[in-house]
């Protein structure tokens, strides 16, 4: 996994590629916010299970003092004497504590499974990413060899030309001009086929462009120097389905939302009864001005200025509109039993795709193996040809023909070998595996 970047040229292999276009996906960071909200969520619920209610007040300012005065039944009592001012310090406290801990635990678990569903939907959503990327990377290695291929068709046609060119010239009696015209006939085939590799590989490195939000003037350039078979070992139909089973995230999501489902519906029918709470409050105002005739310094003394009080009490809160959260109870539970449904079929289903890209793979692979045998007998025949041509230049058709065929061989070929790299990254995702996972769990075990 090692990327060189020389004269604008930057060089990955296809795990690199991989994690570099998966890094650079704006979906799947997009979809990366939504679990971190989701973790906001959370954490917020948490911090709300101690105290979600509580405020507090405070304010300093003048006071009054006071001083005794006789009233009009002859009593003594204190009354506000604002010729002597003083400092005045004040607070006051209000708390509410739910003691539900049940709803905040089902809402708590509700949360997290969320989360754990989330992460697996991004999960299913990065291995489809990751078989598009490998698609991108050996399609760049089948556009690099249709070049060679193209190229090469292009040299060996001209060279014949030259050569049936330079034959007529020396009135040659075994070649004619009709030899010629019949080359020439073949040459809009090759031109079209160098047509074609040079845009199938402008297509290729516009989308990898894209997939790796490369700079302007850099270009990219693959590890490999060739399009060759993978070299991973295939997993036996077996290993398909247990691997299937125990690591495909689509199963994980559906599990974490049946959990979710059920704390959700758990949580509904915990809102059917009261809820209970402890409530309180507390007032300290204290003024320095004190009796006026001494300086009051009993940090607590009550007069007609200062306070000191409190209160706390348990209540409950009962809603009195019994049926919508009945209603919601039975959202809930019509949700966790078609859930419960589906888990039924999810299984066997995911473990049939699974087996049928396995087939597909298989099929790749013998038909990818069928091509190469055509192709080598295919070249046994083109150097018999040329050995033909060499002695005798009338044989100029069976030579194209024959030349003919190994290039639409070989392009048979390339194509059966990147179709059955694809798939096998088709049957890695379908496994429930990235590329990375793959080697790391599969390859290493």
């Amino acid at each position: 996994m090692v990327g060189v970047a020389i004269a604008g040229e930057v060089r990955y292999d296809v795990l690199r590629f991989v994690e570099t276009g998966l890094s650079n996906d704006p979906q799947v960071a997009e979809e990366r916010q939504g679990i971190e909200s989701k973790q906001d969520k959370l954490r917020a619920l948490k911090a709300e299970a101690i105290l979600p209610t509580l405020t507090v007040s405070m304010m300093v300012g003048p006071a009054p003092g006071l001083k005794e005065s006789v009233d009009d039944w002859g009593d003594t009592v204190d009354v506000y004497d604002f010729s002597r001012m003083g400092p005045f310090w004040g607070v006051e406290g209000k708390f509410v504590q739910p003691l539900n801990f049940g709803q905040y635990k089902s809402g708590k678990e509700a949360l997290e499974a969320d989360i754990q569903q989330k992460s697996h939907a991004i999960d299913n959503q990065i291995h489809k990413k990751d078989v598009e990327l490998q698609t991108y990377y050996y399609n760049y290695l089948l556009a690099m060899e249709m070049q060679k291929l193209a190229g090469d068709a292009q040299k060996q046609v001209d060279k014949a030309y030259e050569q049936l060119e330079e034959a007529l010239d020396d009135d040659d009696p075994n070649v004619s001009q009709m030899d010629l015209l019949n080359l020439k006939a073949q040459l809009h085939t090759v031109k079209e086929g160098v047509t074609e590799a040079d845009l199938g590989m402008k297509r290729v490195q516009l989308a990898i462009r894209f997939s790796l939000k490369l700079p302007e003037g850099d270009t990219f350039v693959a590890e490999d120097t060739c399009l060759v078979p993978r070299s991973e070992p295939l997993p036996s139909l077996e290993d398909v389905r247990e691997y299937t089973l125990q690591y495909h995230p689509e199963l994980k999501q559906l599990n974490a939302g049946l959990k979710a489902r059920r704390v959700q519906m758990d949580l509904a029918e915990a809102k059917l009864a009261p809820e209970f709470f402890v409530m309180g409050e507390f007032q300290y105002v204290k003024s320095w001005a004190g009796n006026r005739k001494v300086m009051q310094k009993n940090a607590f003394a009550e007069d007609a200025v200062n306070k000191l009080s409190g209160l706390i009490g348990i209540g409950f809160r009962y809603r009195l509109n019994f049926w919508k959260n009945w209603e919601n109870y039975r959202s809930a539970r019509t949700d966790y039993r078609g859930l419960q449904m589906k888990e039924l079929y999810a299984a066997e289903g995911l473990i049939a795709k699974a087996e049928e890209q396995y087939y597909q793979v298989v099929a790749a692979k013998e038909k990818m193996e069928a091509l190469k045998e055509s192709l080598r007998a295919s070249e046994a025949i083109l150097k018999g040809a040329a050995m033909q041509y060499d002695l005798d230049k009338s044989k100029t058709g069976d030579l194209v023909s024959a030349y003919t065929q190994n290039v639409n061989l070989q392009k048979d070929y390339y194509f059966a070998v990147c179709q059955y790299n694809v798939e096998f990254a088709g049957l890695i995702s379908k496994m429930g595996w990235s590329l990375q996972e793959f080697h790391s769990i599969y390859m290493n075990k």
